[in-house]
């Protein structure tokens, strides 16, 4: 089946990003795949500069989800993540505050956790690495149906 994966991008800071990821989010976050530029079939392509970088990284979720990132080729000027958000449902709200309390330190918050029309718990924040999160905390009944239900 067709799946959406959210892929992130990084000015050499994948690595440390995704390690710290699969501890940070719950859900059953397990880092599964992480080679630098070193470690690919095409390592004698990569420029020097490029060679440690993380080429491709992979962190699976408990419900079958995924979470890619790389890191930027130091040619390309690095102009940050924009125009996403990634956004975690948690089953509780307390599942939510911890990874909320986990990526919150060094990074901007939007929005703290507080009841929405959506979920028990919503909030909104940029963690130190440069991602933009959207956590809920037990979607509501309306919402949680909305993912199940086939659009016109």
């Amino acid at each position: 089946m067709p799946q959406a994966v959210p892929y992130l991008s990084f000015d050499g800071t994948c690595a440390e990003a995704m390690r710290f990821y699969e501890h940070a989010l719950g859900l059953g976050a397990k880092l599964e795949l992480m080679i630098s530029g070193a470690d690919t079939p095409i390592a004698e392509h990569i420029p020097p500069a490029d060679a440690h970088r993380i080429m491709h990284a992979r962190i699976a979720f408990a419900d079958g989800s995924w979470l890619f990132a790389g890191d930027a080729r130091t040619d390309v000027p690095y102009e940050g993540m924009k125009g996403i958000t990634v956004t975690l449902n948690y089953p509780t709200v307390a599942e939510a505050a911890r990874a909320f309390e986990a990526l919150a330190p060094g990074g901007n918050v939007t929005m703290a956790p507080q009841p929405t029309f959506r979920a028990k718990s919503f909030a909104m924040l940029v963690d130190r690495y440069g991602t933009p999160w959207i956590l809920n905390g037990e979607l509501l009944e309306q919402e949680a149906d909305a993912g199940r239900q086939p659009t016109a």
